[in-house]
């Protein structure tokens, strides 16, 4: 399902879905706190103007002196922009809004679609000792996510039990496949994971039915539930893991991190 991460560098995942609302930052950052909980050194990279991650992983806007769009546009040193968070062993690479104009100004540039993928191969990289790497795509089929694939070794999906997500799915899938001709041929699909999902209703059902009849393996056996812990955390600035550590959302983060490592796991084995 997963490729295998350079021996010397972090697994790189772009956690991406151009639909808004599906879970995606909250899914990148408490599968991040979860990693870190089982002893793994994250990094988060917001790559979202809307900077959501960096809220919600405790980041006050006036302390993002350096942010993502520093880490693709500038020239600044990484130890200046890497903040650790009060997640032990998880740090976090902020974004603020200034981000929205980097998709303008990437244009011109002749290496735009590989300015991510550079940066987070830089040798400066490696004193972090990281073992993952979280990239929390914005919620657009962007130059900012072609960034995200070509930076990572594989794409993770939530997928929101919902009606019409298998045919948002169609046009994400479309663009890995570009990614991989374009720039990234061994870009992979990490796994998909069901969110905000409610085993009451027949919509969710159907939703993970169709999902796993059309994609087998690719989808995560673990999914997470709709569940008010989790949509409360974000206002107190911390996953749901710190939030309430024994909240089914978290119990259900837990388990989604546990797949992430065993496949990987699996693939360097």
């Amino acid at each position: 399902m997963s490729d295998i991460a350079p021996p010397n560098g972090p697994k790189i995942i772009a956690v991406a879905n151009q639909k808004g609302g599906v879970g995606k930052t909250t899914t990148t950052i408490n599968l991040a706190a979860a990693l870190a909980e089982e002893g793994s050194q994250v990094l988060v990279v917001d790559l979202d103007p809307q900077g959501n991650a960096s809220t919600g992983l405790g980041i006050e806007v006036e302390d993002r002196r350096y942010t993502t769009y520093d880490l693709l546009l500038g020239d600044t040193e990484l130890s200046s922009i890497i903040l650790p968070t009060e997640t032990p062993g998880l740090s976090i690479i902020p974004a603020t809004v200034d981000l929205s104009s980097a998709d303008i100004e990437l244009i011109s540039n002749e290496k735009r679609s590989f300015l991510l993928h550079d940066a987070l191969r830089q040798p400066a990289i490696g004193p972090f000792g990281l073992d993952y790497i979280l990239i929390d795509c914005p919620p657009s089929l962007n130059l900012l996510t072609v960034n995200a694939m070509i930076a990572a070794h594989s794409v993770l999906v939530p997928l929101q039990s919902e009606f019409f997500a298998l045919e948002g799915l169609s046009q994400l899938m479309l663009t890995i496949r570009e990614v991989r001709y374009s720039g990234n041929q061994d870009l992979r699909i990490e796994g998909i994971v069901l969110t905000m999902y409610d085993s009451r209703n027949n919509l969710s059902l159907q939703v993970e039915q169709d999902a796993r009849d059309n994609l087998g393996d690719l989808v995560f056996a673990t999914r997470i539930p709709r569940n008010v812990r989790v949509s409360e955390a974000p206002s107190f600035a911390m996953p749901v893991l710190r939030y309430d550590t024994m909240s089914k959302g978290a119990q259900a983060y837990r388990a989604l991190a546990q797949e992430v490592l065993s496949k990987n796991a699996a693939a360097v084995g």
